[in-house]
């Protein structure tokens, strides 16, 4: 294909930009049917927990919290997110909560147990299609988890820092970014589309046209000649 230059390319697309537009609409439209009709609402519920000396060793030593024990605390941090996510906390959290469809596998998939850096604090964000059972989801982990820690480790070290609320603002969606994006495609695609047609137009339309298809130097040109206009010159005099 003939390189073309700026002022080639601004011309083919200033002739094409009705075509540009149009697929450029068509994609926005395309892109708002998607956003708003078939994207599943999803969302999203956090709680969160905060490790702190046990009561039993506070009784014993008659201080607080001490560096030994955040360390401690900050190493245990990454086997509590395995406890949350173990069937012996998820099987009683779908046993305890009376939500259709529920169960362990559900929840470990829409589970996210993320440990605040350089800190204590662990946030339980659990996912789910109604708000409502994403926060009780949430809340209930934390419950259990909290009797299992006693259980396993004989030491009560958790606290609940924040409980869940629902959002009724979906996660997944963001109508704008999705018009923005699907712009951006349509653009694309359009532009791709005149490239395409003029590169498979070979009528000569300028001298240009027809210097680089023969070779030969265009001595003259004829003028276009309006013949409509000059009938209807003539007819008045």
């Amino acid at each position: 294909m003939e390189e073309l230059d700026l002022k080639e390319l601004f011309t083919i697309f200033w002739n094409r930009r009705l075509e540009i537009v149009l697929i450029t609409l068509i994609t926005i439209a395309i892109g708002v049917v998607y956003s708003y009709f078939f994207i599943v609402p999803e969302y999203k519920a956090s709680t969160t927990l905060v490790l702190v000396q046990s009561s039993a060793t506070v009784e014993q030593s008659g201080q607080g919290i001490t560096q030994t024990d955040l360390t401690i605390n900050s190493k245990l941090v990454s086997t509590y997110s395995e406890i949350m996510k173990s069937k012996a906390v998820l099987s009683q959290v779908v046993d305890s909560l009376d939500i259709e469809g529920l169960t362990e596998e559900s929840i470990r998939k829409n589970i996210s147990v993320q440990a605040v850096k350089d800190t204590e604090v662990i946030e339980i964000t659990v996912k789910n299609l109604d708000p409502n059972n994403a926060a009780q989801i949430a809340n209930k982990i934390a419950e259990v988890f909290s009797e299992k820690v006693v259980e396993i480790y004989n030491i009560s070290n958790i606290y609940v820092l924040d409980r869940a609320e629902p959002n009724e603002v979906p996660s997944n969606i963001n109508h704008m970014k999705d018009i923005v994006i699907f712009a951006f495609i349509g653009i694309v695609i359009s532009v791709g589309f005149v490239l395409v047609l003029n590169m498979l137009d070979t009528t000569i339309k300028t001298e240009q046209d027809v210097e680089s298809s023969t070779g030969l130097l265009v001595l003259s040109s004829i003028p276009n000649y309006e013949v409509e206009n000059k009938i209807k010159k003539g007819g008045r005099r």
